[in-house]
């Protein structure tokens, strides 16, 4: 048991000590390739390899506060590396997943049917669906594949994820500009602006569900 205690033990330090490297090397590269990096990294954030927009946009607030960055210029390079990171999501849905589900998905007990009752769903409430995606954590890197495969109207889907993404970008911005340098004040604030976060979208959509019913 000893012996298993020391393992994890050891274990859990070096992982600890990765991903503080690798905060670490983000946090740097912000401050060196400036606001391509955050278009950049916020680009992979959104699509491909998800890992907290936290460690970007944050720190990207703090150096607008110490003059450094454009607090603007900053926020409009992470929404649009947010954008382009859906559309990337979003275009590899239609290319390969949408092909595989159809061919393969009949072993999964998904069948065509299905992929037309997403499209019509997204069709009638991909709007709602994106923008409270992009506003919950750990969702809102996903929620661009099944508007991908919906095939979901793309003016819409770019304006929906601009908004939602907008608001995240601008609240984390904003948390770097006035306390970057208290990480245990930001992790408080994240925490309460979260649950906020979650509690608004599970009553927009309740509102939105109240007005359909309503409206049909």
């Amino acid at each position: 048991m000893a012996l298993l205690y020391d393992f994890n033990h050891s274990f859990i330090h070096w992982l600890a000590s990765v991903i503080t490297e690798i905060i670490n090397w983000i946090v740097a590269t912000v401050g060196n390739l400036g606001y391509p990096g955050i278009f950049l990294l916020m680009l992979i954030e959104s699509s491909f390899i998800p890992f907290p927009s936290e460690v970007i946009m944050i720190p990207a607030g703090y150096l607008a506060s110490k003059g450094e960055m454009n607090i603007f210029v900053a926020i409009g390079c992470g929404i649009l590396g947010s954008l382009a990171g859906a559309l990337i999501n979003y275009y590899l849905a239609i290319w390969l997943g949408r092909p595989l589900l159809i061919k393969y998905g009949k072993y999964f007990m998904f069948k065509e049917h299905h992929l037309q009752q997403m499209d019509s769903f997204f069709a009638r409430h991909g709007h709602i669906s994106t923008f409270t995606g992009r506003l919950i954590p750990m969702v809102r890197q996903y929620i661009s594949i099944p508007a991908g495969l919906a095939r979901m109207n793309i003016p819409i889907f770019c304006f929906y994820t601009s908004l939602g993404a907008g608001i995240w970008v601008i609240i984390l911005t904003l948390l770097g500009y006035f306390i970057g340098e208290n990480e245990q004040l930001i992790q408080e604030y994240l925490r309460s602006i979260i649950v906020t976060l979650l509690i608004c979208c599970t009553l927009g959509i309740c509102i939105y569900w109240y007005f359909q019913k309503r409206r049909k």
